[in-house]
């Protein structure tokens, strides 16, 4: 590529002192140099924010911040989106790794299409790293209707184009945040277009929101009632798919 363009790497963060280095590693790792890793940390009370800032000192690209109050995931996720330059946003939690070609990849696959929205697989990994042997299959070109039905995608495997989507704002919305952008995305035309390669490695956590399997489906169910207003009917048919898929990519 002759001109790169920006990456902005948005990682929120909250008493992540065991995973966040590793994390930051991972980006440090990619083959495509032009990005930047926007951090803000959600007022952890562990070494998070030390760790964080010492490798904001070693690499100017590296960005970090502390909130003035603690704001949750999708607030932190904001005031990082609100401090980037990129023409380009990817996500990474600071518990999960990407494989070092993610972004030299996904630019590739965004520019010379004329993407705006891309998404890949990923892999599961255990708490202490260790590989599950399970991995998150893409599942084609997903359109609003269709995610409605399947929220297949991974955040940490995304990639958006503001200059064709614009401004970009994720609602609050626990741990459905990302689902309900991704919603405000797909519901103005654009398509989420898969790479059907594993570029991220997922840690599945006893002590994430996400775990709460229960908490996690009420979220959902939230999403479609308050913010897509769908009928009672539409949330329910929705829901039975999103919850049959949800199992399905779990087990097979």
């Amino acid at each position: 590529m002759e001109e790169q363009p920006l990456v902005s790497v948005i990682m929120p963060c909250y008493n992540a002192a065991r995973y966040i280095a590793q994390s930051i590693e991972s980006v440090l790792a990619q083959t495509y140099s032009h990005w930047e890793l926007v951090i803000t940390d959600d007022c952890s009370t562990d070494e998070t924010p030390d760790i964080a800032r010492r490798f904001s000192e070693r690499d100017p690209r590296i960005g970090f911040c502390v909130a003035k109050e603690h704001s949750g995931i999708a607030g932190t996720r904001n005031q990082s989106i609100a401090r980037a330059k990129g023409r380009f946003i990817a996500f990474l939690d600071n518990d999960d790794l990407w494989r070092p070609d993610k972004l030299e990849k996904q630019v590739r696959f965004m520019t010379e299409n004329g993407y705006s929205f891309s998404y890949s697989e990923y892999e599961l990994m255990r708490e202490d790293g260790t590989p599950k042997g399970k991995t998150i299959r893409t599942a084609g070109v997903i359109t609003y209707n269709r995610y409605l039905r399947n929220t297949i995608i991974g955040s940490g495997t995304i990639m958006l184009d503001r200059e064709q989507i614009g401004p970009l704002t994720m609602p609050d919305s626990a741990t459905s945040d990302d689902m309900a952008l991704w919603c405000n995305i797909l519901k103005k035309g654009h398509l989420a277009h898969p790479i059907k390669e594993v570029l991220m490695l997922y840690r599945v956590r006893n002590d994430s929101a996400s775990a709460n399997k229960w908490k996690a489906a009420k979220d959902v169910w939230l999403v479609y009632r308050k913010q897509e207003g769908l009928s009672l009917f539409r949330s329910s048919v929705c829901f039975v798919c999103y919850a049959f898929n949800a199992i399905v990519k779990r087990i097979f």
